[in-house]
């Protein structure tokens, strides 16, 4: 029996790449744990579930991101800021909640040059988080939602909000799909001729799905643009969460390596 066991919660979760990246960074890194996946149907029981199964550490994917977030007896004051969390580690019985997905997305973003624009598609958790971190780091960022309930907290925090009835095209410098359309079908996360006004205008489009090439994407390439899936975010805010799991033990080029193995299978 390992010394320490995480998981991945999230729904669905079968696809997650997250137990084989921490599985080699304990093993490559001599670490006594274990890293396993875990289908949460009700976010609700977040707290209830982490304790029942043992755990000492958490990921959180979607859609229980904010459910997580109310689930922590303590926050990181960016993860308090943006509220949303997607890792969670015990410490004396409490859960400590942060955020990682939004550096591990700056780090990942940051390969394109010349970006000042960005239009955020969906008004989730991922895009909570990132819209902050991206402002702080100088970019201006526009979010793009089918329905307005969800926009009303970027609004609040002066954020440029659009739903698709009302949104007014422009000029984009980066396209990012923040929803999990085309993770399991082929939707488009926005109608189709919206896509036609901003992507030819773009220098890149991103989708922070990994690991199949999106109808997003597919749209992108037909344009000729560059495309990035959401594997550099998810390899990088593995890393970071990782730093939290150890205490900070490892340093993120040296836990990096070993979690790059995960996607050479």
């Amino acid at each position: 029996m390992p010394k320490h066991l995480f998981a991945i919660f999230g729904n669905p979760v079968s696809h997650s790449k997250s137990p084989l990246m921490h599985n080699f960074a304990f093993k490559g890194l001599g670490i006594d744990g274990c890293y396993t996946r875990y289908l949460l149907e009700d976010g609700e029981k977040l707290k209830e579930k982490f304790f029942a199964l043992g755990l000492k550490g958490i990921n959180i994917t979607v859609p229980h991101k904010e459910h997580a977030y109310r689930a922590c007896d303590e926050l990181d004051p960016f993860a308090q800021k943006v509220g949303a969390v997607n890792t969670i580690v015990e410490k004396n019985g409490k859960l400590y909640g942060y955020n990682t997905d939004a550096p591990g997305f700056l780090r990942a973003i940051s390969e394109f040059r010349g970006v000042k624009n960005v239009l955020f598609l969906g008004a989730g958790g991922t895009a909570q988080s990132t819209s902050m971190i991206l402002r702080e780091a100088g970019y201006d960022v526009t979010i793009l939602n089918r329905s307005a309930g969800r926009l009303v907290r970027f609004q609040e925090k002066g954020f440029e909000t659009y739903t698709f009835e009302n949104f007014q095209p422009q000029k984009f410098d980066l396209v990012i799909n923040m929803t999990s359309a085309g993770l399991k079908d082929d939707a488009l996360p926005c109608p189709g001729e919206i896509l036609d006004t901003v992507i030819p205008s773009a220098k890149a489009c991103i989708d922070v799905i990994y690991g199949k090439e999106t109808p997003f994407l597919k749209v992108a390439k037909a344009y000729g643009k560059p495309t990035k899936d959401g594997a550099d975010m998810l390899l990088y805010q593995g890393v970071i969460a990782f730093e939290y799991f150890t205490d900070h033990a490892y340093g993120f080029e040296k836990i990096l390596p070993h979690m790059q193995k995960a996607f050479l299978l």
